[in-house]
């Protein structure tokens, strides 16, 4: 009779550990960074039909690098769950904290049960009243999570990218700054022989949640936006978006200032199945 092949917990965790960590260094790198308007999320996309940052909730946002069908499904998850929450109890009930939490639940468990973890990272924000309110958590694949100061970046070469932000950032940046302090640390990384490349716009998925709009405060930066924002020109790029755009603001009830539609609504929309790294 055959024998059949013995390893230890600790070997297979640390197999798994290694397939994850490995995946995500291929994915290309996002950043998420404190300023005084807000939070502000920079990410490395060359597809404009697949999201590494979108909506959560009124003041959350998500960003994600590794493989795109496995963060996607955490993500729709995460949107079904503020919206339960928010229409069973209170919108101001749904936190990051929570929301966080619950993300550590599911990948720790699908890092102990399953054969093959989740070769993901994520980080989920909330925009406060103040820079020192704002909430940034880093999710793993075990699970495991840690709140950052104001500042973070995954994928790729993260350390690298985090040590030109330790370096430059600041709370009270404006979002032009915040924006070329990003990109700046992401075009660190990456070129021949290591030096420093340059990355166009149309490379880039760039979106803000405003900590002074009332309701949702997520907006996508965009087309002659985003290239306004990269030059410097913080009006035009914050310029609010066409009627029915993604960038238009929601018009908020009168009362109790409440959106009128989900926050995650936009997004869940059926996009293309892609389960490749990014």
């Amino acid at each position: 009779m055959a024998m059949q092949f013995y390893a230890s917990p600790e070997q297979i965790m640390r197999d798994r550990s290694e397939l994850a960590r490995k995946g995500i260094a291929r994915g290309r790198s996002a950043v998420v960074l404190s300023y005084s308007g807000g939070v502000i999320f920079v990410a490395e996309n060359l597809s404009s039909a697949l999201h590494k940052v979108s909506e959560i909730y009124d003041r959350i946002g998500f960003a994600a690098v590794g493989r795109y069908n496995e963060f996607e499904n955490l993500r729709r998850a995460g949107v079904r769950m503020a919206d339960l929450n928010g229409l069973s109890y209170d919108r101001r009930d749904v936190t990051g904290r929570a929301l966080a939490n619950a993300f550590a639940q599911t990948l720790g468990a699908i890092f102990t049960e399953q054969s093959k973890p989740f070769e993901v990272e994520i980080c989920v924000a909330e925009v406060g009243a103040t820079p020192d309110d704002d909430e940034l958590y880093r999710l793993t694949y075990d699970g495991s999570v840690n709140d950052e100061p104001g500042r973070m970046a995954m994928g790729g070469q993260a350390e690298a990218i985090t040590g030109v932000l330790k370096s430059q950032h600041r709370p009270d940046m404006s979002l032009a700054e915040a924006a070329k302090v990003a990109v700046q640390a992401l075009s660190t990384v990456g070129g021949e022989g290591g030096a420093a490349r340059t990355i166009a716009a149309n490379q880039l998925e760039v979106a803000v949640l405003d900590r002074h709009r009332v309701g949702r405060t997520f907006r996508r930066i965009t087309g002659a936006a985003l290239t306004a924002l990269l030059d410097g020109d913080v009006a035009a790029a914050e310029q609010p978006a066409e009627a029915g755009g993604p960038g238009a603001p929601t018009v908020p009830t009168g009362e109790a200032h409440k959106p009128t539609t989900s926050a995650g609504s936009a997004d869940l929309e059926d996009k293309p199945a892609d389960g490749g790294e990014r």
